[in-house]
């Protein structure tokens, strides 16, 4: 999954990292979020007929100190700060609950 997900940014994580749902893993190439699933394996059916393995670089994920994962957060983000590991994640986990705060803010703004 890391292999297609590198095509679209700068990744955060290191291939076999263990994520949750939330966990931002990159940064999208464009200005918006995108949910994507970082963790989908391989399929392994119909081994022997399909002989398509490539070699495959992936280019070092970015490494973030504290200083700069506080600095490199938005708004609707959180520093994750644990006594092996920093990491980024959203506010609300939940990936439908961010969207109707979203929808709700954008209305506020509007003044509806």
């Amino acid at each position: 999954a890391v292999v297609n997900l590198h095509e679209r940014g700068i990744m955060l994580l290191s291939p076999g990292v263990k994520v949750y749902a939330g966990q931002v893993v990159g940064e999208h190439n464009r200005a918006n979020d995108i949910e994507v699933n970082a963790v989908r394996v391989k399929k392994l059916d119909n081994m022997r007929a399909a002989c398509k393995d490539a070699t495959v670089s992936i280019k070092q994920p970015k490494d973030l100190s504290l200083e700069q994962s506080l600095e490199y957060i938005d708004d609707d983000e959180l520093v994750e700060l644990t006594p092996k590991s920093i990491r980024i994640r959203k506010v609300e986990l939940n990936e439908s609950m961010r969207r109707r705060t979203q929808r709700q803010e954008k209305s506020k703004a509007l003044g509806k």
